[in-house]
């Protein structure tokens, strides 16, 4: 075991505080990473309060990892020492069943996927994430950073670039197709960012205003504010598809009004609290509600190098490992333009 150190929710609700972890060794076919840096995505804030249900605790929190492989086993064949690589949300799955076996580890129905953290590993043991300062990993549930990726800007798209790009690309936003973006944050800009890529017409729906000029710049061709009632009457009718990265209750009804027939409202943002809904506002002009949940192994590197490709990143804020606590509350106010990033080696 290697002994290495993190931050860590102590108990549910606690602040994060340093401590010190044990990593296994390195396996058959395992790869080490020294981590140099780790997003803080909305969903750490929701498990380490405990926001989503019952927790592990001590939990290191951290899916969107960036950094350099220091030690591979002796069975490892997709990467060598030097390697720029990344880890996101999960760390295993059954490997058999027909979702893994299609590439869709994420839906993993033989268990389900292994998270980064807050999670069980195939041993038992609970996994601890990316605010620390190395991990070991399975080469199978690792995925190489382009060069043309900054690794302090690559963090954040292990999470929130793949949870945008999947639904994206599965309801086939592209050219001719009218895209909305709801909620300006960190899963949101990238939306923004992706979908102008893939072509579409993309318009951000955002509470106010207030991020407008940002919105324009990352790529939106409109931006509406959702609190001004006349922004559902002008937009009724006009969306073949709505990602919604919301992660509080809304009157959903409202936002299945402004589909076009047969469009798609996908939710990617994950209130804690039920929703209800009537369901006439699906059954009118055949609209479809979903939900999407991050990629697989093998859509998540797609996207990284879709976003290489196009030369962006995420819009990232990089911060010191004692400025986590102070960050959550930050996240939770909307006070980051767009995702907070530490940098692992003040840890």
């Amino acid at each position: 075991m290697t002994t290495v150190a993190a931050y860590a929710a102590p108990a549910a609700k606690a602040p994060l505080e340093r401590t010190v972890i044990e990593r296994r060794e390195v396996g058959e076919h395992d790869v080490l990473v020294d981590i140099k840096y780790a997003g803080i995505c909305h969903s750490d804030i929701h498990q380490a309060r405990e926001g989503w249900g019952e927790a592990i605790f001590p939990m290191v929190p951290g899916h969107e990892i960036a950094g350099v492989v220091s030690a591979v086993g002796p069975g490892v064949t997709r990467y060598a020492v030097g390697d720029r690589v990344g880890v996101g949300c999960m760390v295993d799955s059954c490997r058999t069943c027909d979702n893994c076996r299609a590439g869709l580890e994420q839906y993993c129905t033989g268990g389900g996927m292994v998270g980064t953290y807050n999670a069980l590993d195939r041993n038992g043991e609970p996994t601890l994430g990316g605010y620390s300062e190395k991990i070991v990993v399975d080469e199978n549930y690792v995925v190489r950073i382009p060069d043309g990726l900054k690794l302090d800007e690559a963090a954040p798209l292990l999470c929130a670039g793949i949870t945008l790009y999947s639904p994206l690309r599965h309801w086939g936003a592209g050219p001719g197709k009218k895209v909305a973006i709801l909620g300006m944050g960190g899963l949101g800009h990238m939306g923004v960012k992706i979908a102008h890529a893939l072509g579409a017409e993309v318009t951000v729906l955002s509470q106010s205003l207030r991020k407008k000029e940002d919105g324009l710049k990352l790529g939106a061709d409109h931006y509406f504010a959702t609190g001004d009632p006349k922004t559902f009457e002008e937009l009724a009718g006009t969306f073949d598809l709505i990602v919604s990265t919301v992660s509080a209750p809304l009157d959903l009804g409202a936002y299945l009004a402004l589909l076009k027939t047969d469009g798609a409202l996908v939710n990617v943002g994950a209130p804690e609290e039920p929703i209800s809904l009537n369901l006439f506002s699906v059954i009118g002009n055949r609209k479809t509600l979903a939900g999407s949940m991050i990629g697989g192994i093998a859509e998540t590197q797609e996207m990284l190098d879709f976003c290489a490709e196009h030369g962006f990143g995420a819009e990232i804020e990089l911060i010191r490992a004692e400025e986590i606590n102070e960050a959550y509350e930050r996240v939770l106010d909307s006070d980051v333009r767009y995702r907070f990033v530490i940098d692992t080696s003040t840890i």
